[in-house]
């Protein structure tokens, strides 16, 4: 399992915990110490790399919270290719996207069509539910959804 913009580490944590074998990357040197300290002995499940640029490989499942809405729009067709190149046929692609009309950021929203321009062309929408504010980060409160997409064959 991949998680790009990995952050601070928590979600590596919460996976590990529940025995996935789990890889964090993270551009920012800064947020990759934090991941650091947060993890302790599980430091080695992170490592700082550009996710256009990463090369280890193809992988089952690969978590999105908060990496896509953090990135210029201009690079959202990148991403969406990247994740193609990422996710193994048959894998999924999940997590939490932020939607929103707001024209500045970041974050920046997108909409469920938007996500499905991106994601149609190498995925399939398989789960889409609204997340009640309460389990979302402040900024995101009322505006996330949860999908799940599976990488076509």
């Amino acid at each position: 399992m991949l998680v790009p913009g990995c952050g601070t580490g928590y979600e590596i944590a919460l996976f590990a915990r529940h025995g996935d074998d789990v890889l964090g990357i993270d551009f920012s040197q800064a947020a990759l110490e934090a991941a650091r300290r947060y993890l302790g002995a599980q430091s080695r499940l992170v490592r700082q790399a550009d996710f256009f640029a990463f090369e280890e490989g193809s992988f089952d499942f690969v978590y999105e919270r908060a990496f896509l809405c953090a990135l210029p729009r201009v690079r959202w067709s990148d991403w969406a290719r990247r994740m193609s190149e990422l996710v193994r046929p048959g894998g999924e692609l999940a997590g939490f996207f932020y939607l929103d009309d707001n024209e500045r950021g970041p974050p920046f929203g997108t909409s469920r069509e938007g996500l499905h321009r991106l994601l149609d062309r190498a995925f399939l929408l398989r789960e889409d539910k609204a997340i009640p504010p309460q389990d979302s980060l402040a900024v995101f409160a009322g505006k996330e959804i949860w999908q799940r997409w599976e990488r076509r064959l």
